[in-house]
């Protein structure tokens, strides 16, 4: 894969991750094993054994297999693998920008971003999708014409709850059904990456970014993407959910009258290179016209 930081280093770097998927979803035997853990029952399952006591022995190899600095989370005991996996991080370690026109990222990830064309098409690593297609709804995607799609892909080394990037209202979330497949950009060459993961999203009205609709996208092995509330008031930077296990990637849609994505993110897209971004560093900022 390669990246680039926030100080503009781009480097290639190949995880476990990585490599796994490369051998799950690039050999014959490995699509063979996919068909099986694709199952929804086989990811339940998983989720099931990972919310076990006796899945704690896998947390210490974990933390020093992807290198995590656990100075940065909660200083307690875990009850469980997925206990862990949805860690907390302690209390001012993802501070958001001062300025509340500033559009900053929901979740720690690695960000890719879109203009969404007049075939309201877009490219996730050299695979089109259309908003349609994703939302399964075509009133919903012609609103958000000529706006932009922002990806924020979630590797299992990042922090996995996701906040609320302003205050406004929110709609009930609407879930769609799926086979879990990877979202990493290794299984693009052999599946229909979104066409085929558990999805749900929610639709935004928010003060800064006019209307928004944030996807959240479930991954291979992830037992469940939980969403706190229902349709209601929400507040900038109140925790909107959290992934359980797995690689997960969340979608931001927007109108492009409302809100000004930073070109340097675009550039890198178009270069082929995500950009890691931590909870609460900026994506963008709302056009001042959007103000309501």
């Amino acid at each position: 894969m390669k990246y680039i930081d926030q100080s503009g280093r781009c480097y290639e770097e190949e995880t476990f991750q990585d490599q796994f998927l490369k051998l799950l979803y690039g050999t014959f035997l490995g699509r063979i094993k996919l068909k099986f853990l694709t199952k929804p029952w086989v990811s339940r399952l998983g989720g099931f054994i990972l919310n076990t006591s006796c899945s704690k022995c896998l947390i210490q190899r974990f933390i020093r297999k992807n290198r995590i600095d656990m100075r940065e989370y909660e200083d307690r005991s875990y009850t469980s693998y997925n206990d862990f996996f949805t860690r907390r991080i302690r209390p001012g370690k993802r501070p958001l920008p001062e300025d509340e026109n500033i559009l900053f990222s929901p979740c720690d990830c690695k960000a890719s971003a879109y203009r969404i064309t007049e075939d309201t098409s877009f490219c996730v690593k050299d695979t089109v999708y259309t908003v349609e297609s994703l939302l399964r709804s075509k009133k919903i995607a012609d609103h958000f014409m000529n706006g932009y799609a922002v990806i924020l892909r979630l590797t299992v080394d990042d922090y996995h709850r996701y906040c609320y990037i302003d205050n406004g209202k929110k709609s009930k979330n609407y879930f769609i059904n799926g086979t879990y497949h990877t979202v990493n950009p290794v299984a693009n060459d052999y599946v229909s990456i979104y066409k085929e993961n558990a999805r749900e999203f929610t639709m935004m009205k928010t003060e800064h970014f006019g209307h928004v609709v944030q996807m959240e996208v479930g991954a291979l092995m992830v037992g469940r993407i939980v969403n706190h509330h229902e349709e209601g008031r929400m507040r900038r930077g109140m925790e909107k959910g959290y992934f359980e296990f797995g690689g997960s990637t969340i979608v931001l849609l927007f109108q492009g009258d409302k809100v000004d994505i930073d070109q340097c993110l675009l550039d890198r897209t178009q270069d082929g290179c995500e950009t890691k971004i931590k909870q609460g560093q900026r994506l963008g900022a709302g056009k001042k016209k959007s103000r309501q």
